[in-house]
């Protein structure tokens, strides 16, 4: 019988998310020993020709010990106040930590408007992206200091998921101070059973987590459970796994099963299509030329604006659009990689002169195959 290897060992790019009571041992200020060891960790894991982007917690606890408050504030203001000194450490830290083992890094402070909004999408995809080709490890928190909804509701296991389906990572995994998901809260419950391995999305799981969240920290089981979820919906699976085990991202990426598996078992471009289909509104149209409709449906490929015959509706870069035949009727649908204005003036051209006409390129195609998906034969 084969053994089962961790969902980690064939991933290519990875999301990483630390929780506050590892890095601040619980609170009392950054743990500068864990801060190196989690270098140390996400370092060797590069160096095996892995990407990988980290998800930190910490900034507001270590905060609110440079403030030396004893407790987690309520009052929005406190909140904005500890994130901004927090965050100064946290990161001071990071760099600190990985520069001594030859790796650069970069600090990306995220909102959910950043989020919502499709262009602030798209370039906060773009430059996560850009510093991945570069070698760059992307250290991630919420902007808590501006946004005062996120101190409020927001979650960093949320931000992890909404982070692997804005990179399409291969994997999430969440580092926690638990072991894993038990079918019951083993602290109440002698009773409870570890869950090793289960299939992410479903319903059964979120019933089954629970367990409050420390003084420090936001999180609980729950979050991390839907947090898998999401992070389903492009294509990704989630390891919940205690953050102190030993060599914890070198074992799993070398194959070895540690904590709770979440699988996707839907192929991340499949995924990705199917919310495509089945998930968003078109916003406009494009009219394709014979031969461009025939690759399309027959050939599997991009689509190039040089196919493009007409222009419909008004959308933006990220929008969904229709991909019509020549008559008008719905062939594909994808996301633009153009706005409508600017894919009028590039329609009926080839790649090679898309710069010339627009003064910048954003990419060869209009829709990229991996973001198209057919809808008639």
């Amino acid at each position: 019988m084969t053994a089962i290897k961790s969902v980690v060992a064939d991933a290519k790019r990875i999301v990483i998310k630390v929780g506050t009571a590892l890095l601040t041992d619980n609170g009392r200020g950054l743990d500068e020993k864990a801060i190196a060891n989690l270098a140390e960790e996400l370092s060797a894991v590069q160096k095996l020709g892995r990407e990988v982007v980290l998800v930190s917690s910490g900034s507001i606890a270590e905060g609110v010990r440079r403030l030396g408050w004893e407790r987690r504030p309520t009052e929005v203001g406190q909140l904005q106040a500890a994130a901004a000194v927090g965050q100064m450490g946290l990161a001071q830290a990071y760099e600190t930590e990985f520069a001594k083992r030859g790796v650069k890094t970069a600090q990306i402070l995220l909102t959910g408007a950043d989020l919502a909004d499709r262009t602030r999408y798209l370039n906060a995809r773009s430059a996560l992206l850009t510093l991945l080709s570069l070698g760059v490890v992307p250290v991630i928190n919420e902007n808590d200091t501006v946004v005062t909804d996120e101190i409020k509701v927001g979650d960093n296991d949320t931000l992890g998921s909404v982070v692997t389906n804005l990179i399409e990572a291969d994997a999430l995994v969440i580092l926690t101070d638990q072991k894993g998901l038990f079918t019951a809260d083993p602290r109440k419950n002698p009773d409870a059973v570890f869950v090793d391995r289960a299939r992410a999305g479903d319903p059964a799981l979120e019933k089954m987590a629970g367990g409050a969240a420390s003084s420090f920290s936001k999180g609980g089981m729950i979050t991390k459970v839907i947090a898998a979820k999401r992070a389903a919906q492009s294509g990704a699976s989630t390891v919940i796994v205690y953050g102190r085990e030993p060599r914890v991202l070198q074992r799993l990426a070398a194959g070895e099963t540690i904590g709770t598996e979440l699988v996707c078992y839907q192929p991340r471009i499949l995924a990705r299509k199917s919310w495509i289909a089945d998930h968003l509104n078109i916003e406009g149209a494009v009219l394709l030329d014979a031969g461009a409709a025939r690759a399309i449906v027959k050939g599997n490929t991009s689509l190039l604006p040089v196919g493009v015959k007409e222009v419909r509706g008004d959308f933006k870069r990220g929008d969904v659009i229709a991909v019509l035949s020549p008559e008008g009727d719905e062939l594909a649908r994808g996301l633009a990689g153009y706005s409508s204005s600017d894919t009028v003036r590039i329609a009926g051209h080839h790649t090679e002169e898309i710069e010339g006409i627009l003064g910048f390129i954003e990419q060869p195609e209009l829709i990229h195959k991996d973001n198209l998906v057919i809808t008639r034969d």
